[in-house]
């Protein structure tokens, strides 16, 4: 494998890899070549990401294992689910896409994850983690009944098999018994640093003596122990145990290869061919290294998960949201021993590395397991700890009936910090926070949140972690208008709103990120502006004289306007029956397009222009 110091300056010229449009191209190499593509697509995708940004650190580690599927599967009709989607730039390159990656992430142009909508050869949209076995399952099981003749692969990392998605699907593949195909692609990382049991069972793979061996010359007893004569159980146990130090994926049902090394394109190739050949589940066991062929990715691998495309001027740097929020949790933990914190594998995104390092006893990062980390801080709150799980917006949809059952029914005191909530951007669909607050709004016993500037966050973190019961506050990716941060633990009435402007005729009630808009519009056409604080509960007594004093209404959030907060001032209206025009603002009812913040707001008709156009035709 080629190593590369530096990203090219240059676009790559390429022996290979010019030549290759789609896995039809790819065929006509001969096995030797392989190497010598892998080191020019690892030069290209360092080329292409460098410009674009994106998930970065897991491409470069799973190149070797996508050009082995490229070859041996016959694609498009063979179907690969890639689990997450973080490693399947090298598969975009290879499969019609390689002349757009100028435009990954950006408008109009290549998505972030693998997407049905994009491409044939993406044979699920994906974006989050654990996801494949059992998509591929039901792939896979869709061919045995159409008798097509497919075959199925699913490519995980040992991050997202930590959750429990992965395990149930383990499961209910080895009771089928069908051909499926499943590669666990490890490389020691999620995210973040792995965390849990399964980490700890597969570090032991890694130290084991058999695997040891295995890698420095024991290539040949791999090729021949999983697809060699049939043996007896007794004999066959044996020598699993031999190599194995554990026997986890036999014992779910599936036949284990492995580990062997995922960097030795030859023997990928040569191990899926006879996989292919089978009709029993086969779980493929290789090591990889997040990052490998780009020596600073190899160094640090959390910080080149993903980058930022590279800027020849630096950019003004303001304070980020998640930094807000984990610069209160360490401070707010000096002030309350009882504050513990709980993540689902989003320790560097949510910014609670300080927190890991000054609070250790009372950290816990859950690995990718979102219904455990809302359960588990439901029991913390039971047992008389002040539990605040911090959670990606569009996550915490992975955990809603553990939000109902264990936490709002029970009037649990849980706080959860919501991040990336509303429009995400360059992520796209799968990871906008578009629908918080109209699957929490719902909910009995739940306070929300949606402070509109960076000193209204520290202000509400502050108000949802004192009230003793279940509260929730969303704020963006990203970092605010810059507004000065006061560093006290002062509180704001649960369910208050905030006079911001006085006007005449019409009044507009902000709720969240999008104030700075609206008090230009308020300003201009002297209109009322009100940031309301919080969605539930709504400030009952300001609404009412509100319709007192105001002709018109208008409602503005960063979240869809179907169910929204808008929705909440419109029932109690009607729950009033108060007969007052009412206009909601907000993301429209579709799943928003990649892009930058700007551009998926501009497309939904927030950006200043916008706003003023529609609030004038009101």
């Amino acid at each position: 494998m080629k190593i590369y110091k530096e990203f090219p300056k240059e676009k790559p010229t390429n022996k290979l890899l010019d030549n290759i449009n789609y896995p039809s191209d790819l065929k006509k190499l001969e096995i030797d070549q392989l190497p010598l593509l892998a080191d020019e697509l690892r030069e290209f995708l360092l080329y292409t990401v460098s410009k674009t940004g994106g998930h970065f650190g897991a491409g470069l580690g799973a190149i070797e294992l996508t050009i082995a599927l490229h070859y041996v599967l016959d694609l498009p009709n063979d179907k690969i689910v890639w689990d997450t989607g973080h490693q399947a730039y090298p598969h975009k390159i290879l499969s019609g896409r390689k002349d757009q990656m100028h435009k990954m992430r950006q408008l109009d142009g290549l998505a972030a994850f693998p997407s049905i909508t994009e491409s044939e050869y993406d044979a699920m949209s994906v974006g989050h983690s654990s996801t494949s076995i059992s998509a591929s399952l039901g792939l896979n099981e869709a061919s045995q009944l159409l008798q097509d003749g497919k075959t199925i692969f699913s490519v995980i990392g040992d991050g997202a098999m930590t959750a429990g998605l992965a395990f149930e699907g383990m499961m209910h593949a080895g009771h089928l018994d069908r051909d499926l195909n499943i590669i666990l692609n490890d490389n020691d990382m999620s995210i973040s640093k792995n965390k849990g049991g399964l980490s700890d069972y597969l570090a032991k793979v890694w130290a084991s003596k058999s695997y040891k061996k295995l890698k420095s010359s024991g290539k040949k007893v791999m090729k021949n122990l999983p697809f060699g004569l049939h043996i007896s159980r007794s004999l066959k146990d044996g020598l699993k145990s031999a190599v194995m130090p554990g026997n986890l994926f036999e014992d779910l049902g599936l036949h284990y290869i492995g580990p062997i090394d995922g960097h030795d394109v030859k023997l990928l190739v040569e191990t899926l061919k006879r996989m292919k050949e089978k009709t029993e589940p086969y779980l493929l066991h290789i090591i990889t290294k997040k990052g490998a062929g780009f020596e600073p990715a190899e160094n640090e691998r959390i910080k080149f998960h993903a980058i930022s495309k590279i800027e020849t001027s630096p950019a003004v740097s303001k304070i980020k949201f998640q930094d807000i929020f984990g610069e209160w949790l360490c401070d707010k933990a000096k002030q309350d021993e009882k504050l513990v914190a709980i993540t689902p594998a989003m320790t560097e995104g949510s910014g609670m590395v300080n927190f890991e390092k000054e609070h250790a006893d009372r950290f816990y990062d859950v690995a990718i397991a979102e219904q455990h980390a809302v359960t588990f801080g439901a029991g913390l709150a039971l047992g008389g700890m002040k539990p605040v799980v911090a959670i990606y917006s569009t996550f915490l949809q992975r955990a809603y009936d553990q939000l109902i059952h264990d936490v709002c029914l029970e009037n649990t005191d849980v706080t959860f910090a919501l991040d990336r909530a509303g429009v995400v951007g360059e992520d796209g669909p799968t990871h906008s926070g578009n629908f918080d607050i109209s699957f929490m709004r719902c909910i009995p016993n739940i306070v929300i949140a949606t402070p509109s500037d960076e000193n209204e966050m520290r202000l509400l973190l502050n108000s949802c972690y004192e009230y003793p019961g279940p509260a929730a506050i969303r704020y963006p990716r990203g970092s605010g208008r810059g507004t000065e941060i006061l560093k006290d633990f002062s509180v704001a009435e649960i369910g208050k709103g905030k006079e911001i402007k006085v006007g005449k005729k019409v009044c507009i009630l902000n709720f969240g990120v999008l104030l700075d808009r609206a008090e230009v519009i308020a300003n201009e056409f002297n209109y009322g502006l009100y940031d309301m604080r919080f969605v539930k509960p709504l400030d009952h007594k300001l609404l009412d004289e509100i319709v007192k004093n105001y002709e018109k209404v208008i409602t503005l959030e960063d979240h869809t306007t179907v169910g929204g907060s808008g929705s909440a001032v419109n029932e109690y209206f009607a729950h009033k029956k108060y007969l007052i025009p009412v206009m909601n603002l907000g993301l429209n009812d579709v799943f928003p397009p990649h892009g930058s913040r700007n551009e998926v707001l501009q497309i939904n008709g927030l950006d200043i222009e916008s706003l003023k156009e529609k609030i004038s035709s009101f």
